[in-house]
């Protein structure tokens, strides 16, 4: 498809609202600017446009581009203060501003029942601080502990409690996933851990009905689906693709899904409200013959695609696709064909104007980025090869949608995830026409559920499709050459791929010699700063020790290579390994040293290290040892001033294994002491260049 650029500028005028609402979010959150600044600044261009609207002709044709650029410094503004204003630590009565000595909140969602709690997220109604009862702003997570007094708790119960709120932190290992601010974009700052001792449930409930009659309607479609689809993996797949609900899913299935690149069928995304719309113009079209009826149709049709994603959980995907088919509607009932660009484009402003902290959300960029690789590519992809016979062309049709769907989301992938899916050709080819079939057939069930005699039947189906597509996954994912691993791309890297990757697309659509060369140049300046950081990557030496709970976990780094010193567990647990330590050794580029590193006091580069994790006894001594750095680890019974007689001590390091109690103490010796110390557990990983 043709990509003019005079053509999007004039044919799609939302992308030039898009571009500086972008502007004003990245600008508002990574360089703050005061609110007043923001109001008089957005005043001053609104002063502006309005004198140009009394300008005459002629001099509006002179000064049109200051009226341009005002508008745009106008929905900068509107960006950087509805950034602002979505962040909750600006609330002028958020729970962050004060130490409350009681709190009162109200459960915003059903209980989710993990391994060892209860977990719900709960809005702080209010808090007791400065001996009175004030309204306060926040939300927060509760855990509760299992008990079988707190099962009654639900959507709107109100409970009382004084125990400390606690800030919610990441782990702080280098490349890890910033948690902390993942729940800040939500609203969320704090949680707190509750017994059924902690707590006071009051009898009023604060409900709202709407969101009451949405968690009804999950839990009904999750008791359906439970109750007519066999293995928990099955059932556990089956409510994440129908309507989202992700808390029975398998971790290691969720792993195999993203390892062969059809993860996206597990989110909602497109392909799930593509096959509800499809289904309700089909359901519909009757009303269609009708003329006067067509207006009831598309009402009928938007209605049933705004249910589903409300009742899917509001994702920014499926909220994304709802925009999308809701413009698509409305044109067709105005009888008018929209650039898919602008529908992109306004689709995605009105997203962000709702939500501005979803420009950071995975999901949200790849789903752009895949629709618009797709509107690009697939034509051209498509008519690579010709097939005649049309069972073959469908198949074809099917990668050629695969292949163009990638190349715009690969380097985004690639920065999020660092791992490349080898086999999602084959994975695709099999899973997204299966899973819509499933889809489909999930849809049915619910609709006949209260006939046994039709239900139980569409379950076995289901279950049967649902289990061979998990184990179609789960073998390629056991292959060798499932998944290229280990791939660390900088956000400076990613933006020069992405635009080479736009210039070669204009060279090939086109067919500009100025945008290969373009191309060209973006891919060499790609390739000099990946050959400069490998570069840098052969000449590092690094102590790491990280932030992994109840565990010792550290690594020394020379050059590529790293060597571990830790509990053993560690290396048996996949989950923590791939959380806690890998996106580390990712972000630095190194493998493991095939010889092991000595533990307990070892030298590097002229630097004397010492890790204590066992009870050690030391005689006084008047030659005191200089220890550059002590590592304390795990419980064992060692006085800081002890060490602090007999050695010389740089630094000590308390790492994530160390209990808290034990942890406070230590700390308390090394202030009066003045010994320097650092706490991973508060800080996060502790990195020292060696």
């Amino acid at each position: 498809m043709p990509l003019p650029v005079v053509y999007l500028w004039k044919k799609a005028p939302a992308i030039r609202l898009l571009i500086p609402l972008l502007a004003g979010i990245v600008l508002q959150w990574y360089w703050p600017l005061p609110l007043k600044l923001l109001v008089l600044a957005g005043c001053f261009c609104l002063f502006i446009i309005s004198a140009y609207s009394f300008f005459p002709v002629a001099k509006k044709w002179r000064f049109s581009m200051v009226n341009g650029i005002a508008v745009s410094l106008l929905v900068v503004c509107a960006g950087a203060l509805l950034t602002y204003t979505n962040d909750i630590r600006n609330d002028k009565d958020w729970i962050g501003r004060m130490h409350p000595a009681a709190c009162i909140a109200t459960l915003q969602e059903p209980l989710v029942e993990n391994a060892k709690s209860y977990k719900a997220i709960a809005a702080v109604q209010k808090i007791r601080w400065n001996n009175s009862w004030k309204n306060a702003d926040g939300t927060i997570i509760i855990y509760l502990k299992k008990d079988t007094t707190l099962r009654h708790l639900s959507y709107g119960s109100t409970i009382v409690f004084t125990k400390p709120l606690q800030l919610i932190k990441s782990a702080g290992n280098p490349g890890s996933f910033n948690y902390q601010q993942y729940a800040l974009f939500q609203g969320i700052t704090d949680q707190v851990y509750l017994s059924a001792n902690d707590l006071i449930v009051l009898p009023q409930k604060q409900i709202n009905n709407l969101r009451k009659f949405i968690y009804q309607c999950r839990k009904t479609v999750v008791g359906i689906l439970r109750r007519y689809i066999e293995g928990p993996k099955e059932q556990g797949l089956a409510e994440a693709l129908l309507i989202g609900y992700k808390d029975d899913l398998d971790k290691s299935l969720v792993q195999s899904y993203s390892n062969t690149g059809v993860v996206h069928i597990i989110a909602i995304s497109g392909l799930h409200l593509g096959l509800i719309y499809w289904l309700l113009l089909l359901l519909t079209k009757p009303l269609k013959i009708i003329r006067n009826l067509n207006w009831l149709r598309i009402i009928v049709v938007i209605s049933g695609l705004w249910l589903f994603s409300i009742l899917a959980g509001g994702q920014p995907s499926v909220l994304r696709s709802a925009v999308i088919f809701t413009f698509i509607a409305l044109a067709e009932v105005f009888d008018r064909r929209t650039s898919v660009y602008n529908t992109l484009a306004l689709s995605a402003f009105l997203l962000l104007c709702y939500n501005p902290f979803w420009l950071w959300d995975v999901g949200f960029q790849l789903s752009y980025a895949a629709v618009l690789s797709i509107i690009i590519f697939f034509r051209p992809v498509y008519n690579l090869i010709y097939f005649s016979n049309k069972a073959v062309d469908f198949i074809w049709k099917l990668n050629a949608v695969t292949l163009s769907a990638q190349l715009l989301t690969l380097p985004v992938s690639l920065y999020h995830f660092h791992q490349f899916p080898n086999l999602f050709l084959f994975t695709n080819m099999v899973a997204v026409p299966l899973s819509s079939l499933i889809l489909m057939g999930e849809i049915l069930l619910c609709l006949v559920s209260f006939i046994p005699v039709l239900a139980i039947p569409t379950g076995k189906i289901i279950t049967i499709g649902v289990h061979a597509m998990n184990a179609y996954i789960e073998r390629l994912n056991g292959t060798s050459l499932a998944t290229w691993n280990g791939i660390y791309i900088t956000l400076p890297q990613t933006i020069l791929l992405l635009a080479a990757i736009a210039g070669a697309s204009y060279w090939l659509l086109q067919k500009s010699k100025r945008a290969l060369f373009v191309s060209l140049l973006f891919l060499l300046l790609f390739t000099m700063l990946r050959t400069a950081s490998f570069m840098q990557a052969n000449r590092q030496q690094k102590l790491i020790v990280y932030n992994v709970p109840r565990h010792q976990a550290i690594d020394i780094i020379h050059g590529r290579t790293y060597a571990f010193i830790g509990d053993s567990l560690l290396l048996n647990d996949d989950f923590a390994r791939n959380f806690y330590l890998q996106p580390t050794r990712i972000l630095y580029r190194v493998q493991p040293e095939a010889i092991p590193t000595n533990t307990g006091c070892f030298i590097v580069n002229d630097k004397r290290i010492a890790i204590i994790d066992r009870t050690v006894y030391f005689q006084k001594d008047a030659s005191k040892v200089t220890l550059n750095l002590i590592i304390l680890s795990g419980n064992p019974k060692v006085y800081i001033p002890t060490l602090h007689d007999n050695f010389n001590i740089g630094q000590i390091v308390i790492d994530g294994s160390v209990p808290a109690w034990r942890a406070a103490r230590w700390k308390h010796d090394c202030d009066s002491l003045q010994i320097p110390y650092y706490d991973v557990s508060e800080n996060g990983a502790f990195v020292m260049n060696l």
